[in-house]
């Protein structure tokens, strides 16, 4: 097969078409947003950004905590544009990514994407209601090019005057930085790291597909050597854009092994342009169809979350944040085995669910994430708190209002309401303070909440096997 076919980008030239005028050079986008110090209102926000805002929010909401209201919408509006950006694969998360991040958001009121109309997703009824929410990226955005003037402070010391400092060169979208290997000589590493062998000779496909995406599918199959179910995530390398960060992922990827991790097990190159990536297959399902559809006790839950914090501890030991936990991220095993997913190759393998559609939807989000202050690892520990709330109420705070009203409700009340919340024990209502502080620095850390109280009443795993068969049978997945 011709190397140079599979890994050519795609180009495309008409001579005989018309000629065609690019878009205007040199050109400044000037957002000044002051807040109107006798209403409080804020003004000179952008056309589209005043529909959003006047289509989900009262004025009186709009006057109580604009400074809540601005992140919430720059931040949906941010992530709407990198919905659109979405790579082949999620790639491990660090807080360096994080900053990058952050000056990614800041810099994208200056972009084009930012003074786009969104008026088809405004007017469309069914995005208002539902609130379609373009999510945290698969992928991190690309460090900019630092030519910029200062930045505006950060929106939560206040809106007094975003003014945005035009740069001397229009903002451009970064390229692919070079490498040092050719596509060519990442196809030869990539050979050396995966395994040699015929995966159609170790493994038997099932029929059943576990979901798909851009880059392909995932499915069932059967390892014939270990007799054991697997997940396999099988790669269209002719549609990844970056082929070295399928090295580099690879390489880190296999170091990761923990009990409470669905860890990757083996990769293989199938005919030079698919890429097989082999994971530990669950047959429980998500936590979700256990927390929407059984009643789980105090020491299941807590049985729930030592797991998850061990997978968290080791995460962070090792310098990754996962940034997305929440029941449909936990996967359980019949034998009531608990294990987080959805970070590197791992992502989105339990298929489309009806919650899993919205990736990455606001309703775990730490305010940090909208604020982007102290923004680290302890953003998991929020979202372990907020999936306790799940396992106690069947769904997380928020769950029914749109996304954009979502952030902003995080941003704006920091710590939600728990309905339930004089029923709970003392020792869980202490784990939840924990988890839910909204000071980084009062907010405990994984290894501080692997020694609290509340885990130590936590059930045997195998208490959770019958809640899994109640669940599946409920939503006949039996």
């Amino acid at each position: 097969m011709n190397i140079s076919k599979i890994f050519r980008r795609n180009t495309h030239k008409d001579d005989n078409g018309p000629s065609v005028i690019g878009h205007p050079t040199n050109v400044i986008h000037d957002i000044h947003v002051i807040k109107n110090k006798e209403t409080g209102q804020l003004e000179g926000l952008p056309l589209a950004w005043q529909r959003q805002i006047g289509n989900l929010f009262t004025k009186a909401e709009q006057n109580k905590n604009p400074d809540a209201l601005i992140h919430a919408i720059k931040y949906y509006n941010y992530s709407m544009k990198k919905k659109e950006e979405i790579e082949p694969f999620k790639h491990i998360v660090t807080e360096r990514d994080i900053d990058e991040e952050s000056e990614a958001i800041d810099l994208y009121m200056n972009s084009d994407a930012a003074h786009q109309s969104r008026e088809c997703l405004l007017n469309d009824p069914v995005n208002v209601k539902l609130g379609q929410f373009g999510t945290r990226p698969e992928t991190l955005p690309s460090l900019p090019p630092k030519k910029f003037g200062k930045l505006p402070t950060n929106l939560a010391n206040g809106v007094e005057d975003l003014t945005l400092i035009p740069e001397e060169s229009p903002i451009m979208r970064r390229k692919t930085q070079e490498f040092e290997f050719s596509d060519e000589n990442i196809l030869k590493e990539l050979k050396k790291i995966c395994s040699s062998e015929d995966p159609y000779e170790r493994f038997n496909r099932s029929n059943k597909d576990l979901g798909a995406g851009a880059s392909g599918i995932v499915f069932v199959a059967t390892d014939l050597v270990t007799k054991q179910q697997v997940a396999i995530k099988d790669i269209d390398m002719t549609k990844q854009q970056r082929k070295e960060l399928l090295l580099g992922e690879i390489k880190v990827l296999r170091d990761f092994k923990h009990k409470n991790l669905v860890n990757f097990l083996e990769a293989y190159l199938v005919y030079d342009d698919h890429l097989w990536v082999v994971m530990e297959l669950l047959d429980g399902g998500p936590l979700t169809d256990v927390v929407t559809e059984t009643i789980m006790k105090e020491g299941q839950i807590a049985a729930v979350c030592h797991e998850v914090l061990q997978a968290i501890q080791y995460l962070h030991t090792r310098g990754t944040i996962h940034r997305d936990i929440k029941s449909d991220n936990v996967l359980l095993g019949m034998d009531g085995s608990v294990k987080v997913t959805d970070f590197g190759f791992c992502a989105n393998i339990v298929g489309d669910e009806q919650r899993q559609t919205m990736v990455g939807t606001p309703y775990w989000m730490a305010p940090e994430v909208v604020t982007r202050k102290q923004y680290g690892k302890k953003v998991d520990i929020w979202s372990l708190g907020i999936m306790a709330i799940e396992m106690i109420e069947g769904e997380p705070p928020y769950l029914k209002e749109p996304p954009l009203r979502a952030l902003y409700l995080i941003a704006a009340n920091g710590r939600p309401q728990i309905p339930g919340w004089k029923k709970l024990s003392l020792t869980l209502q202490s784990f939840i303070d924990d988890c839910l502080q909204v000071d980084v620095n009062k907010r405990a850390s994984a290894e501080e909440l692997l020694r609290h109280p509340f885990l130590q009443v936590r059930m045997e795993l195998s208490t959770l096997t019958p809640l899994i068969k109640a669940a599946k049978k409920v939503l006949q997945k039996m």
